[in-house]
Protein backbone atom coordinates (compact mmCIF):
# COMPACT_ATOMS: atom_id res chain seq x y z
CA UNK A 1 0.00 0.00 0.00
CA UNK A 2 1.42 3.55 -1.05
CA UNK A 3 2.27 5.70 1.77
CA UNK A 4 -0.09 8.81 2.15
CA UNK A 5 1.59 11.87 1.47
CA UNK A 6 2.55 14.00 4.36
CA UNK A 7 0.65 16.98 5.30
CA UNK A 8 2.77 20.34 5.59
CA UNK A 9 0.75 23.48 6.78
CA UNK A 10 2.37 26.60 5.27
CA UNK A 11 1.13 30.21 7.92
CA UNK A 12 2.41 33.23 5.89
CA UNK A 13 1.27 36.22 5.08
CA UNK A 14 3.44 37.34 1.79
CA UNK A 15 2.08 35.43 -1.24
CA UNK A 16 5.15 35.32 -2.80
CA UNK A 17 6.91 33.31 0.42
CA UNK A 18 3.70 30.86 -0.45
CA UNK A 19 4.59 30.59 -4.25
CA UNK A 20 7.78 30.35 -4.02
CA UNK A 21 7.25 26.98 -1.20
CA UNK A 22 4.79 25.46 -3.31
CA UNK A 23 7.01 25.43 -5.73
CA UNK A 24 9.69 23.76 -3.92
CA UNK A 25 7.54 21.22 -2.23
CA UNK A 26 4.00 20.69 -4.00
CA UNK A 27 5.42 17.47 -5.83
CA UNK A 28 6.50 15.38 -2.60
CA UNK A 29 3.89 16.65 -0.04
CA UNK A 30 0.33 18.27 -0.04
CA UNK A 31 0.23 21.82 0.81
CA UNK A 32 -1.88 23.70 3.11
CA UNK A 33 -2.12 27.72 3.32
CA UNK A 34 -3.24 30.19 5.94
CA UNK A 35 -2.32 33.62 5.34
CA UNK A 36 -2.71 34.58 8.92
CA UNK A 37 -1.96 33.71 12.86
CA UNK A 38 -5.49 33.06 13.70
CA UNK A 39 -6.33 31.17 10.53
CA UNK A 40 -3.15 29.29 10.73
CA UNK A 41 -4.73 27.86 14.60
CA UNK A 42 -8.00 27.05 12.84
CA UNK A 43 -6.62 24.89 10.29
CA UNK A 44 -4.03 23.24 12.19
CA UNK A 45 -7.40 21.84 14.35
CA UNK A 46 -8.70 21.21 11.54
CA UNK A 47 -6.01 19.52 9.29
CA UNK A 48 -3.63 17.83 11.63
CA UNK A 49 -0.64 18.85 9.55
CA UNK A 50 2.27 16.55 9.92
CA UNK A 51 4.55 19.47 9.71
CA UNK A 52 4.10 23.46 10.06
CA UNK A 53 6.50 26.43 8.53
CA UNK A 54 5.53 28.97 10.47
CA UNK A 55 6.88 32.74 9.27
CA UNK A 56 7.72 34.99 12.12
CA UNK A 57 7.20 38.80 10.92
CA UNK A 58 3.17 39.21 10.25
CA UNK A 59 1.21 41.43 11.25
CA UNK A 60 -1.80 41.21 14.09
CA UNK A 61 -0.57 38.01 15.27
CA UNK A 62 3.43 37.08 14.72
CA UNK A 63 4.52 33.50 14.43
CA UNK A 64 5.85 33.56 18.72
CA UNK A 65 2.70 34.53 19.56
CA UNK A 66 0.82 31.64 16.86
CA UNK A 67 2.90 29.05 18.17
CA UNK A 68 2.07 30.02 21.48
CA UNK A 69 -1.77 29.93 20.74
CA UNK A 70 -1.10 26.84 19.69
CA UNK A 71 0.43 25.29 22.46
CA UNK A 72 -2.14 27.18 24.75
CA UNK A 73 -5.06 25.84 23.09
CA UNK A 74 -3.38 22.20 23.10
CA UNK A 75 -3.89 21.26 19.22
CA UNK A 76 -0.09 20.93 18.43
CA UNK A 77 0.27 17.76 19.65
CA UNK A 78 3.66 16.46 18.57
CA UNK A 79 3.41 18.64 15.42
CA UNK A 80 7.06 20.30 14.36
CA UNK A 81 7.22 23.52 13.98
CA UNK A 82 9.92 25.68 11.64
CA UNK A 83 10.03 29.15 11.41
CA UNK A 84 10.40 31.04 8.52
CA UNK A 85 12.43 34.35 8.77
CA UNK A 86 14.65 36.75 7.25
CA UNK A 87 15.93 37.27 10.78
CA UNK A 88 19.11 34.73 11.23
CA UNK A 89 20.31 36.70 14.33
CA UNK A 90 21.16 34.54 17.61
CA UNK A 91 18.59 35.89 20.22
CA UNK A 92 15.38 35.51 17.52
CA UNK A 93 16.50 32.24 16.91
CA UNK A 94 16.88 31.33 20.79
CA UNK A 95 12.98 32.90 20.71
CA UNK A 96 11.78 30.37 18.51
CA UNK A 97 13.54 27.86 20.02
CA UNK A 98 12.41 28.15 23.23
CA UNK A 99 9.04 28.37 22.36
CA UNK A 100 9.15 24.18 20.73
CA UNK A 101 9.98 25.51 17.23
CA UNK A 102 12.69 22.35 15.77
CA UNK A 103 14.36 24.80 13.41
CA UNK A 104 14.83 28.14 11.69
CA UNK A 105 15.05 28.46 7.98
CA UNK A 106 16.08 32.00 6.90
CA UNK A 107 14.68 33.80 3.50
CA UNK A 108 15.76 33.73 0.84
CA UNK A 109 15.07 30.13 0.38
CA UNK A 110 17.68 27.69 -0.39
CA UNK A 111 15.49 24.98 -2.36
CA UNK A 112 18.14 22.37 -1.63
CA UNK A 113 18.04 23.00 2.36
CA UNK A 114 14.54 23.66 2.78
CA UNK A 115 13.77 20.16 1.74
CA UNK A 116 16.52 18.48 3.29
CA UNK A 117 15.71 19.94 6.67
CA UNK A 118 11.66 19.45 6.09
CA UNK A 119 12.68 15.68 5.17
CA UNK A 120 15.13 15.13 8.42
CA UNK A 121 11.87 16.84 10.49
CA UNK A 122 9.34 14.50 9.08
CA UNK A 123 11.72 11.45 9.03
CA UNK A 124 12.09 12.01 12.88
CA UNK A 125 8.27 12.88 13.29
CA UNK A 126 7.41 9.93 11.44
CA UNK A 127 9.93 7.24 13.48
CA UNK A 128 8.51 9.06 16.59
CA UNK A 129 4.78 8.19 15.63
CA UNK A 130 5.82 5.00 14.97
CA UNK A 131 7.48 4.43 18.41
CA UNK A 132 4.26 6.00 20.07
CA UNK A 133 2.46 3.36 18.30
CA UNK A 134 4.10 0.56 19.75
CA UNK A 135 4.38 1.27 23.08
CA UNK A 136 0.52 2.03 22.89
CA UNK A 137 0.40 -1.20 21.33
CA UNK A 138 2.15 -3.35 23.87
CA UNK A 139 0.43 -0.82 26.61
CA UNK A 140 -2.67 -2.12 25.15
CA UNK A 141 -1.25 -6.13 25.18
CA UNK A 142 -0.64 -6.03 28.89
CA UNK A 143 -3.07 -3.97 30.13
CA UNK A 144 -5.40 -6.78 28.21
CA UNK A 145 -3.41 -9.74 29.69
CA UNK A 146 -3.64 -7.96 33.38
CA UNK A 147 -7.75 -7.84 32.72
CA UNK A 148 -7.13 -12.05 32.32
CA UNK A 149 -5.65 -12.42 34.73
CA UNK A 150 -7.81 -10.65 37.68
CA UNK A 151 -10.76 -11.82 35.68
CA UNK A 152 -9.12 -15.40 36.33
CA UNK A 153 -8.47 -14.57 39.44
CA UNK A 154 -11.76 -13.42 40.73
CA UNK A 155 -13.19 -16.34 39.20
CA UNK A 156 -11.86 -18.38 41.79
CA UNK A 157 -14.24 -17.46 44.47
CA UNK A 158 -16.83 -19.00 42.64
CA UNK A 159 -15.37 -22.23 42.89
CA UNK A 160 -15.44 -21.95 46.79
CA UNK A 161 -19.19 -20.03 46.67
CA UNK A 162 -21.36 -21.34 43.89
CA UNK A 163 -23.53 -18.37 44.68
CA UNK A 164 -21.06 -16.03 43.94
CA UNK A 165 -19.90 -16.37 40.36
CA UNK A 166 -23.29 -14.81 38.93
CA UNK A 167 -23.03 -12.03 41.45
CA UNK A 168 -19.51 -10.98 40.43
CA UNK A 169 -20.60 -10.38 36.78
CA UNK A 170 -23.78 -8.82 37.95
CA UNK A 171 -22.22 -6.26 40.38
CA UNK A 172 -19.48 -5.91 37.60
CA UNK A 173 -22.41 -4.27 35.24
CA UNK A 174 -23.54 -2.15 37.91
CA UNK A 175 -19.85 -0.83 39.23
CA UNK A 176 -19.75 -0.06 35.49
CA UNK A 177 -22.72 1.63 35.01
CA UNK A 178 -21.89 3.68 38.15
CA UNK A 179 -18.85 5.16 36.95
CA UNK A 180 -20.10 5.92 34.03
CA UNK A 181 -22.53 8.04 35.76
CA UNK A 182 -20.47 9.19 38.21
CA UNK A 183 -17.35 10.37 35.52
CA UNK A 184 -18.29 14.32 35.61
CA UNK A 185 -19.50 14.42 38.93
CA UNK A 186 -17.03 16.83 40.86
CA UNK A 187 -16.48 14.86 43.78
CA UNK A 188 -15.33 11.95 41.99
CA UNK A 189 -14.00 13.33 38.41
CA UNK A 190 -10.49 13.53 39.79
CA UNK A 191 -10.93 9.53 41.00
CA UNK A 192 -12.97 8.45 37.73
CA UNK A 193 -10.12 10.42 35.00
CA UNK A 194 -11.15 9.01 32.22
CA UNK A 195 -12.99 6.34 30.03
CA UNK A 196 -9.60 3.91 31.07
CA UNK A 197 -10.72 4.12 34.85
CA UNK A 198 -14.09 3.42 34.14
CA UNK A 199 -12.80 -0.11 33.01
CA UNK A 200 -10.27 -0.35 35.86
CA UNK A 201 -12.76 -0.29 38.21
CA UNK A 202 -15.26 -2.71 36.43
CA UNK A 203 -12.19 -5.15 35.99
CA UNK A 204 -11.72 -4.43 39.79
CA UNK A 205 -15.02 -5.39 40.63
CA UNK A 206 -15.04 -9.10 40.35
CA UNK A 207 -12.41 -9.54 43.00
CA UNK A 208 -14.43 -7.59 45.41
CA UNK A 209 -14.86 -10.89 47.33
CA UNK A 210 -11.72 -12.94 46.73
CA UNK A 211 -10.80 -13.06 50.30
CA UNK A 212 -13.49 -15.57 50.73
CA UNK A 213 -11.13 -18.11 49.25
CA UNK A 214 -9.51 -17.65 52.55
CA UNK A 215 -13.01 -18.52 54.80
CA UNK A 216 -13.65 -22.46 55.49
CA UNK A 217 -16.28 -24.46 53.98
CA UNK A 218 -18.57 -24.80 56.56
CA UNK A 219 -18.87 -21.27 57.18
CA UNK A 220 -18.66 -20.10 53.30
CA UNK A 221 -21.34 -22.85 52.36
CA UNK A 222 -23.68 -22.86 55.40
CA UNK A 223 -26.91 -22.88 54.42
CA UNK A 224 -28.56 -21.34 57.41
CA UNK A 225 -27.86 -18.21 59.70
CA UNK A 226 -24.14 -17.77 60.85
CA UNK A 227 -23.30 -17.68 64.55
CA UNK A 228 -21.41 -14.91 65.52
CA UNK A 229 -18.24 -16.25 65.59
CA UNK A 230 -19.20 -17.91 62.14
CA UNK A 231 -20.02 -14.43 61.49
CA UNK A 232 -16.71 -13.10 62.51
CA UNK A 233 -14.68 -15.30 60.65
CA UNK A 234 -16.64 -14.10 57.81
CA UNK A 235 -16.03 -10.61 58.37
CA UNK A 236 -12.28 -11.10 57.81
CA UNK A 237 -12.63 -11.54 54.61
CA UNK A 238 -12.50 -7.70 53.09
CA UNK A 239 -8.92 -7.54 54.73
CA UNK A 240 -8.05 -11.01 52.92
CA UNK A 241 -8.51 -10.30 49.77
CA UNK A 242 -7.26 -6.52 50.83
CA UNK A 243 -3.79 -8.04 51.47
CA UNK A 244 -3.40 -10.08 48.42
CA UNK A 245 -4.21 -7.57 46.47
CA UNK A 246 -2.01 -5.15 48.07
CA UNK A 247 1.26 -7.21 47.56
CA UNK A 248 0.09 -7.51 44.11
CA UNK A 249 0.53 -4.07 43.75
CA UNK A 250 3.85 -3.82 44.86
CA UNK A 251 5.26 -6.04 42.40
CA UNK A 252 3.48 -4.63 39.79
CA UNK A 253 5.02 -1.05 40.51
CA UNK A 254 1.10 0.29 42.09
CA UNK A 255 -1.10 -1.46 38.58
CA UNK A 256 -4.12 1.10 39.42
CA UNK A 257 -6.36 -1.50 38.11
CA UNK A 258 -4.79 -3.63 41.08
CA UNK A 259 -4.70 -1.08 43.45
CA UNK A 260 -8.62 -0.20 42.85
CA UNK A 261 -9.30 -3.50 43.47
CA UNK A 262 -7.39 -3.75 46.63
CA UNK A 263 -9.41 -0.51 47.83
CA UNK A 264 -12.43 -2.00 46.86
CA UNK A 265 -12.22 -5.59 48.72
CA UNK A 266 -11.07 -3.86 51.37
CA UNK A 267 -13.89 -1.28 51.78
CA UNK A 268 -17.27 -2.73 49.98
CA UNK A 269 -18.55 -3.11 53.70
CA UNK A 270 -17.69 0.01 54.47
CA UNK A 271 -20.85 2.07 55.54
CA UNK A 272 -20.98 5.56 54.89
CA UNK A 273 -21.81 6.86 58.69
CA UNK A 274 -18.86 4.93 59.80
CA UNK A 275 -20.65 1.67 60.90
CA UNK A 276 -19.37 -0.82 58.65
CA UNK A 277 -15.96 -3.27 59.12
CA UNK A 278 -13.75 -4.21 59.07
CA UNK A 279 -12.13 -0.41 59.35
CA UNK A 280 -15.28 1.75 60.64
CA UNK A 281 -14.36 4.04 57.81
CA UNK A 282 -16.43 6.98 57.25
CA UNK A 283 -17.42 9.22 54.35
CA UNK A 284 -15.11 10.30 51.65
CA UNK A 285 -12.35 8.24 53.73
CA UNK A 286 -14.06 5.00 52.14
CA UNK A 287 -12.39 4.22 48.57
CA UNK A 288 -14.70 5.47 45.61
CA UNK A 289 -14.21 2.08 44.24
CA UNK A 290 -15.75 0.97 47.61
CA UNK A 291 -18.89 2.93 47.50
CA UNK A 292 -19.93 2.51 44.52
CA UNK A 293 -19.37 -1.57 45.32
CA UNK A 294 -20.96 -1.45 48.48
CA UNK A 295 -24.31 -0.49 46.49
CA UNK A 296 -24.32 -2.78 43.87
CA UNK A 297 -23.09 -5.88 46.25
CA UNK A 298 -26.28 -5.13 48.20
CA UNK A 299 -28.86 -4.37 45.48
CA UNK A 300 -27.68 -8.03 44.33
CA UNK A 301 -27.75 -9.48 46.92
CA UNK A 302 -31.34 -8.45 47.65
CA UNK A 303 -32.36 -9.40 44.59
CA UNK A 304 -31.02 -12.68 44.46
CA UNK A 305 -32.12 -16.37 45.77
CA UNK A 306 -29.86 -17.16 48.72
CA UNK A 307 -30.55 -20.71 51.19
CA UNK A 308 -31.75 -18.43 53.80
CA UNK A 309 -34.45 -16.14 51.63
CA UNK A 310 -36.02 -15.73 48.69
CA UNK A 311 -35.46 -13.05 46.29
CA UNK A 312 -36.65 -9.47 46.48
CA UNK A 313 -38.56 -7.58 44.06
CA UNK A 314 -36.37 -4.94 41.98
CA UNK A 315 -38.83 -2.35 43.25
CA UNK A 316 -38.45 -3.58 46.83
CA UNK A 317 -34.48 -3.59 46.68
CA UNK A 318 -34.18 -0.15 45.04
CA UNK A 319 -36.39 0.98 48.24
CA UNK A 320 -33.81 -0.33 50.66
CA UNK A 321 -30.97 1.16 48.72
CA UNK A 322 -32.58 4.28 48.99
CA UNK A 323 -32.90 3.71 52.85
CA UNK A 324 -29.14 3.26 52.87
CA UNK A 325 -28.94 6.89 51.56
CA UNK A 326 -26.56 8.79 53.86
CA UNK A 327 -26.40 6.20 56.41
CA UNK A 328 -24.92 3.03 54.48
CA UNK A 329 -24.25 4.76 51.05
CA UNK A 330 -22.99 7.62 49.97
CA UNK A 331 -26.07 9.63 48.50
CA UNK A 332 -24.33 10.84 45.20
CA UNK A 333 -23.34 6.95 44.25
CA UNK A 334 -27.14 6.12 45.19
CA UNK A 335 -28.25 9.22 43.06
CA UNK A 336 -26.43 7.75 40.43
CA UNK A 337 -28.03 4.15 41.41
CA UNK A 338 -31.50 5.77 40.59
CA UNK A 339 -30.44 6.94 37.49
CA UNK A 340 -29.64 3.19 36.03
CA UNK A 341 -31.87 1.29 38.21
CA UNK A 342 -34.43 1.40 35.02
CA UNK A 343 -32.43 -0.64 33.00
CA UNK A 344 -31.35 -3.38 36.29
CA UNK A 345 -34.05 -5.94 35.56
CA UNK A 346 -33.70 -6.52 31.48
CA UNK A 347 -30.22 -6.86 32.93
CA UNK A 348 -30.74 -9.14 34.92
CA UNK A 349 -33.54 -10.98 32.55
CA UNK A 350 -30.56 -11.30 30.48
CA UNK A 351 -27.94 -12.69 32.76
CA UNK A 352 -31.06 -15.26 33.97
CA UNK A 353 -31.25 -16.14 30.71
CA UNK A 354 -27.48 -17.13 30.40
CA UNK A 355 -27.76 -19.19 33.45
CA UNK A 356 -30.74 -21.31 31.49
CA UNK A 357 -28.81 -21.87 28.52
CA UNK A 358 -25.84 -22.94 30.06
Amino acid sequence: MEKPRAKILVIDDTKTNIDVLDGILSMDYDIYVALNGEKGISLTEKIHPDLILLDVMMPEMDGYETLRQLHERNILHDTPVIFLTAKADAKSEQTGLDLGAVDYITKPFNPSLVKLRIKNQLDLKFQRDHLNDLVDEKTADIRKTMKVMLTSLGSLAEYRDPETGEHIRRTQVIVQKLAEQLKDHPRFKMFIKSIEYIDYYATAAPLHDIGKVGIHDEILRKPGKLTDSERDIMMLHPKMGYDVLLEATKELNGNPMVRIAADMALGHHEHWDGNGYPNHLKGDQIPVGARMMAVADVYDALVSKRPYKDPYPHEVAVKEIINGRGTQFDPDVVDAFMKIAPELPEIYEKFNDREKAS
